[in-house]
């Protein structure tokens, strides 16, 4: 753990972004479960891991992610194939599936290795950001709508159930269990008041979690996860929750907001623009499927 730990970090100050997404955080940080495997290269001349690769199971599908320490990125072509065939086995071992390889903005070099171990390119994910504090006309448009804080211990069950609902064919964050969100509670920067549920005669049906990311400087606020629940879809909530979760943002002192989006959900995006969210950046998945006990 502490091996790839530095090395966690040796790329998180080459790059300015943290490699390894919440989801294959937490499984290295917790040990793995079933469905997690980590492999690491090693070069004896040298006191660190030069490559790193994690595979971990999620809802329906595998996740990937590959890093390599930026002191040997110029030898990525021959560290990473070996590294990728070893992980992309381990999902072979497991029964096989569908598996995504996320990539902070991609260049040749990663779609040459995709090609190389037999994926290719799959999802688009938009980071978008906009400035805080929001304009008075958004701000009036939830003077009469009401959210509470998520009440750790009461809301658990019908929070995953709407969530589970509402992201039934996620690859990420369907098919959550109750170890799963309460391993986010656990974190350092979980806070229930940021955390806005909205009840419509005391039935959840919308929720924005919010996330500071105070690892940042300055700190930037984060539409973590937001959902409606599809049976009450087309209502305008999803709007009025992102409000709420930005107003919250606000709140907290905080001066830039961002969030994550699929670039082909045309809706969503064109929502998030009309509230004055631009795009920072793209993250690409490179995507395969592996049979069962298929070797590399």
């Amino acid at each position: 753990m502490e091996e790839v730990s530095q090395l966690i970090t040796a790329a998180w100050r080459a790059d300015g972004a943290r490699p390894l997404n919440d989801h294959l955080w937490l499984d290295l940080r917790e040990g793995g479960r079933h469905g997690f495997a980590g492999v690491i290269a090693r070069d004896t001349s040298h006191h660190h891991a030069v490559g790193y690769c994690q595979v971990s199971r999620g809802n329906e599908s595998w996740s990937l992610d590959l890093i390599i320490h930026p002191v040997h990125r110029y030898d990525s072509l021959e560290i990473a194939p070996d590294l990728i065939r070893a992980a992309l086995d381990v999902v072979a071992s497991e029964g096989g599936g569908h598996v995504h390889w996320w990539v902070f903005e991609p260049n040749n070099i990663h779609r040459q290795l995709a090609t190389e171990v037999g994926l290719r390119q799959g999802r688009r994910l938009l980071q978008m950001r906009r400035a805080l504090p929001l304009q008075p006309e958004l701000t009036s448009e939830i003077a009469d709508f009401a959210s509470c804080a998520f009440r750790p211990g009461i809301d658990e069950s019908e929070w995953l159930k709407v969530n589970n609902s509402a992201f039934s064919h996620h690859p990420e964050q369907g098919a959550w269990s109750l170890d799963v969100l309460e391993s986010r509670i656990s974190e350092p920067w979980f806070d229930a008041d940021g955390f806005r549920l909205h009840h419509d005669n005391d039935v959840l049906n919308a929720f924005c979690w919010t996330k500071i990311h105070r690892d940042t400087e300055p700190a930037i606020g984060e539409i973590y996860v937001i959902a409606v629940d599809p049976s009450v879809s087309g209502r305008g909530l999803g709007r009025l929750m992102t409000i709420a979760g930005l107003h919250y943002i606000e709140q907290q002192g905080v001066s830039e907001a961002m969030l994550y989006v699929d670039a082909d959900n045309t809706s969503a995006v064109a929502m998030y623009i009309a509230l004055g969210f631009t795009p920072h950046h793209e993250e690409h998945a490179f995507v395969g499927d592996i049979a069962p006990g298929a070797p590399s």
